[in-house]
């Protein structure tokens, strides 16, 4: 390829990964590939001077200012990214660079911390605008709301100058990184791929509340601007900010020769993975403020710094075993147990494995000699596989049928890699089952959270959700134990479960967790069988000819009830008081009967809900999604990604007003 071409291509790649990376917070390549792709194309654009342009990526700084968490704002002074090096060559030619410029120059190194650059800006001690990099050069975001919910932000400083604006990073803890995405796998949503991106995502979302419960960290690296007191020195303004309580950069080194700095940088590299937090290089800064200015920058980076970025360590272990968890989704998760090698100056000796598809393009079975690697993060993942050295009698590792934790019979979910576990009764995934259950799609039982539900399983009070009607039964120990609180929370958490006994039986049938049936169908199910004696006894046949009941979900429901202790659960439920009939509702025909309808967006006057069960009503299906089976998309105000694809598909959109005159209401 020629090295126009090349570079075209090069700027096209950098520019969508940068999306993915500052934008989007959802990075597609890890850091160390996206850095490879920028160096490739700065030494082919320093070969061919004339080629480059104002709208490389290599003269642009991060992503792009956006109105996600609150208004642009104006940076007072330019959060600039830096020049990366990866070589200790680079690092002692921009020392060299350094003396050459400037009397006998102090180096400052310290930790690159993995996350969202943000400014905070103070007036005679007072907290007054938080802002994110944006461009870096214009604008940034206004998360000033969001930034006051991390404990690391100092609201007021005791000591302060009339004007103090520092700059640092957002990140996550791994520990609190770990909770954040155990509670989002809990409540079925999608995981976080790194602290990194939940940091980021968290930081420029709407809702404060949601920053504090995430427990985000701040690490501040740099005086932007102060007026009304003078510093002469980089280290001598991080002593003035500890003095305010302002958390700075963990251990930093003040240097003076090449070898000083190389040295810092190495015990760096030796002692990230001894931190509770990732880091993606390490900063080389010159100490003296008058040195930075009288140095300045170009309009990228600052000349007087520099981050080194460590090359990913990697080292072959032998594969002793693939050890099977299941998560509280249902989800087997296959984790690599290998011989302990030491990687990034800790002893490794696991890695995921993710699913039967990356073992299968890995091709790897136990015995096999396995290449592990850190690529600049602290998690070890398997590279490759060594097949040379592969060990005789060999077989490529299978996820088996059974669950390793209750030897239910396992499936692919469909259009996924996942492997589940089919039993909702697994003790690994039962928290999960219980906070479906008793969702408000389901049996809607009022006030009974997720922190009370892990609570009561981990003492034992729950263990399947029949057990939840018993929950009266224990009523004084519940009080005395604090679990649910004390005797009015109590007495109120029992009373809304007593309630839920009257429920239509489609929401017992849809807090049940049989795979493919959710809420619409649970309704359409028992619309038709009436009753869930009936429901129990019936056929794959009868099943199928449920209107939009197909193969798949009619085998997930005979199975479900095929299982003893499901049958089980169903007959103790029922002799809770647990209603297993269908409410007789009268349908009236209408234009709307055997018609998908989905809802989107807000209604003039009646609430989602509303409208979805005025559509069964009139005997139409209130779907939740937009396909080629879709017959009309009742639209509101604000209706998003739902009405783009109806009109992608051609289907008819109609508002409120057109669907009251075709039922003639």
């Amino acid at each position: 390829m020629i090295p126009e071409e090349r570079i075209t291509t090069l700027r096209e790649q950098i520019a969508y990964h940068s999306d993915r990376y500052y934008n989007q917070d959802n990075p597609e390549i890890s850091d160390y590939e996206f850095d490879m792709l920028m160096q490739e194309l700065k030494k082919l654009e320093k070969a061919h001077p004339e080629l480059v342009t104002k709208d490389s990526p290599t003269q642009r700084v991060g992503g792009t200012a956006k109105r996600t968490a609150g208004v642009l704002v104006r940076h007072n002074v330019p959060m600039l990214s830096l020049q990366d090096v990866f070589s200790k060559e680079e690092v002692y030619e921009f020392v060299e660079q350094m003396k050459e410029q400037l009397e006998n120059p102090e180096f400052v190194v310290e930790y690159k911390i993995d996350g969202l650059s943000m400014a905070l800006r103070y007036e005679n001690g007072a907290l007054v605008l938080a802002e994110t990099r944006g461009d870096g050069i214009n604008f940034g975001e206004d998360v000033t709301a969001n930034a006051r919910a991390i404990s690391d932000v100092k609201q007021n400083l005791k000591d302060a100058p009339e004007y103090l604006e520092i700059r640092g990073e957002v990140y996550m803890k791994n520990a609190a990184f770990a909770a954040v995405n155990e509670k989002q796998e809990l409540l079925g949503k999608k995981t976080f791929a790194n602290p990194r991106n939940c940091a980021a995502g968290t930081l420029r979302q709407l809702d404060s509340a949601v920053t504090k419960e995430r427990n985000l960290s701040l690490f501040v690296f740099n005086i932007q601007e102060v007026r009304g007191m003078e510093f002469e020195t980089h280290t001598e303004g991080y002593e003035y900010l500890k003095k305010q309580g302002i958390i700075v950069i963990d251990d930093y080194k003040v240097c003076k020769t090449a070898d000083e700095v190389w040295e810092a940088i190495q015990a760096i590299g030796e002692n990230r993975g001894n931190l509770a937090y990732d880091i993606d290089g390490a900063v080389v800064k010159i100490n003296r403020y008058a040195d930075r200015e009288k140095l300045g920058a170009t309009s990228k980076v600052p000349r007087w710094a520099i981050a080194y970025k460590y090359p990913p360590e990697e080292k072959e272990s032998k594969l002793l075993d693939i050890e099977l968890s299941v998560g509280r989704t249902g989800r087997i998760t296959p984790t690599a147990i290998f011989e302990p090698i030491r990687l990034c100056g800790t002893s490794v000796s696991r890695a995921t494995l993710h699913n039967q598809d990356f073992i299968d393009d890995l091709d790897i079975g136990i015995g096999d000699t396995i290449v592990v690697y850190k690529s600049g993060e602290i998690i070890p993942k398997v590279k490759e596989v060594k097949k040379e050295k592969r060990p005789e009698g060999w077989k490529r590792f299978v996820i088996p049928e059974l669950c390793p934790v209750c030897g239910a019979k396992t499936e692919r979910e469909r259009d996924t890699a996942d492997i589940k576990c089919t039993s909702p009764n697994c003790p690994a995934q039962l928290e999960r089952h219980i906070i479906n259950f008793v969702g408000r799609d389901a049996m809607d039982i009022k006030g009974f959270g997720t922190v009370y539900i892990e609570e009561l399983v981990r003492m034992g009070y729950i263990k399947n959700v029949a057990d939840i009607y018993l929950l009266h039964e224990h009523r004084d120990s519940l009080i005395e134990q604090g679990i649910i609180g004390k005797e009015k929370n109590t007495d109120k958490l029992l009373d809304a479960i007593e309630k839920s006994k009257k429920n239509d039986a489609y929401k017992l049938l849809t807090g049940l967790g049989i795979p493919n049936v959710g809420k619409a169908a649970a309704k359409a199910i028992m619309k038709c069988f009436k009753t869930m004696e009936n429901l129990q006894n019936a056929s794959i046949d009868e099943l199928i000819s449920v209107n939009d009941i197909g193969e798949v979900s009619a085998e997930c429901i005979r199975n479900f009830f095929a299982d003893e202790k499901n049958r089980e659960i169903i007959t103790r439920l029922r002799v809770c008081g647990v209603n297993m009939d269908a409410a007789e509702s009268e349908t009236i025909e209408s234009v709307l009967s055997g018609k998908t309808v989905v809802v989107t967006g807000t209604l003039p006057t009646l609430g989602r809900k509303e409208a979805q069960e005025l559509i069964e009503q009139y005997g139409g299906k209130a779907a939740g999604s937009v396909s080629k089976k879709t017959d009309y998309v009742l639209a509101g105000e604000n209706a998003g990604s739902k009405l783009a694809k109806a009109q992608e598909l051609g289907i008819p959109v109609i508002s409120e007003e057109e669907l009251k005159a075709m039922l003639n209401i």
